[in-house]
């Protein structure tokens, strides 16, 4: 079968799999019934990546069994991503196989899509790019309508802008979002959207506290939750993030959010009075009301200080992209607050994985 296949008959029953292998390594939790938020069962994914296998005159994408790494499985058809790069795909390959220009070394192809119509296509080399793939690349971007970067080893070449802008329909309003090429975006734009209106319904109105987001990426959360509170105090470590972060407050006439670039575990340390960081110089942590926080953490989860830091703020948002890390960070929040909502985002469909959402509110 190949990499891309999916037989859409059989996606109810392997969501249910999921659904009851998460509820059974959470059940000592004792967690309310899940919410579950299904996907769509086709063409969800907005980004994908491949390689560019060349045999002879002829180039096609391609992916790796990590079982057998070193055969390429050719790649035709790849309905778990976007439509629109299902579209782009047979017609940018056959462009780059008329290019000597675009195929000489080239060696892999990664697509950004949005919801919105934007799409970026990165061309990666095993060669220095010179002014022949310039004119090349830019003839291409032009007659297919796509944004084009370059990459080798020490060069990027960017032909007009390294982003695409995304626009998320929540709740009645348009949000607005650039992401860069090579920033983390959320992958599936449908169950994204579900996950930003389920954390508003559960923090509701707080017009008079505070909100503290760590792990905050380009604002995917924070934007349409920060009309929910007074103010925000957001962090995160990325510089590329916190770029897009910022120019996604702007176009969206957001004007109460602060953000800091620094680690979550920094935060920590100087909101305890641990420590002082220029990084934070003009901004009073002393005057924000932190009554609610929202954490989006790696698959590592949360440390220990961040843990017992959100421990004392009455309301929290777990979004965790790892069950297993979830259920443990929960062992130790449980024992000064109450679950009191449970959600599951069918992120990645036809996989193992499954990202989860908790409410929970301070108590017993």
């Amino acid at each position: 079968m190949s990499p891309g296949a999916i037989d859409t008959s059989q996606y109810p029953n392997l969501l249910s799999a999921k659904v009851t292998k998460t509820r059974e390594l959470m059940a000592d939790l004792g967690l309310p019934e899940p919410e579950v938020e299904p996907s769509p069962v086709s063409h969800f994914r907005m980004r994908a990546e491949f390689r560019i296998w060349h045999e002879g005159d002829d180039l096609y994408y391609a992916m790796f069994d990590p079982q057998a790494p070193k055969v390429p499985i050719r790649v035709d058809d790849f309905p778990i991503a976007s439509k629109a790069i299902c579209e782009l795909m047979p017609t940018l390959l056959d462009a780059l196989k008329a290019s000597t220009a675009l195929r000489q070394r080239l060696f892999q192809v990664e697509f950004l899509s949005t919801l919105a119509g934007d799409m970026l296509v990165t061309l990666l080399y095993h060669r220095k790019l010179d002014d022949t793939w310039r004119v090349a690349a830019e003839s291409l971007a032009e007659n297919l309508g796509v944004q084009i970067i370059g990459r080798a080893r020490k060069q990027k070449i960017v032909l007009d802008r390294d982003f695409v802008t995304e626009t998320l329909s929540i709740e009645g309003r348009d949000y607005h979002y650039r992401q860069y090429e090579g920033g983390f975006t959320q992958p599936n734009a449908v169950i994204n959207t579900a996950m930003i209106q389920w954390a508003r319904r559960c923090v509701g109105e707080q017009k008079d506290a505070d909100l503290l987001e760590l792990y905050c990426g380009n604002g995917n959360f924070t934007a349409p939750l920060a009309d929910r509170f007074r103010r925000v105090l957001a962090t995160e470590i990325s510089k590329t993030s916190v770029k897009a972060a910022r120019e996604n407050f702007t176009a969206n006439n957001i004007g109460n959010v602060d953000i800091a670039r620094m680690a979550s575990e920094e935060l920590t340390q100087a909101l305890n009075g641990e420590r002082a960081f220029r990084r934070l110089e003009g901004l009073d942590l002393q005057q924000f009301k932190l009554q609610c926080a929202l954490v989006d953490p790696p698959r590592a989860g949360l440390d220990s200080a961040t843990l017992e830091l959100i421990s004392r703020i009455p309301r929290i948002v777990y979004i965790s992209c790892n069950p297993k890390t979830l259920s443990r960070d929960l062992q130790l929040l449980t024992k000064s607050h109450r679950v009191e909502r449970f959600a599951l985002f069918d992120q990645f469909p036809y996989t193992d994985h499954m990202e989860c959402g908790v409410y929970l509110t301070q108590g017993q």
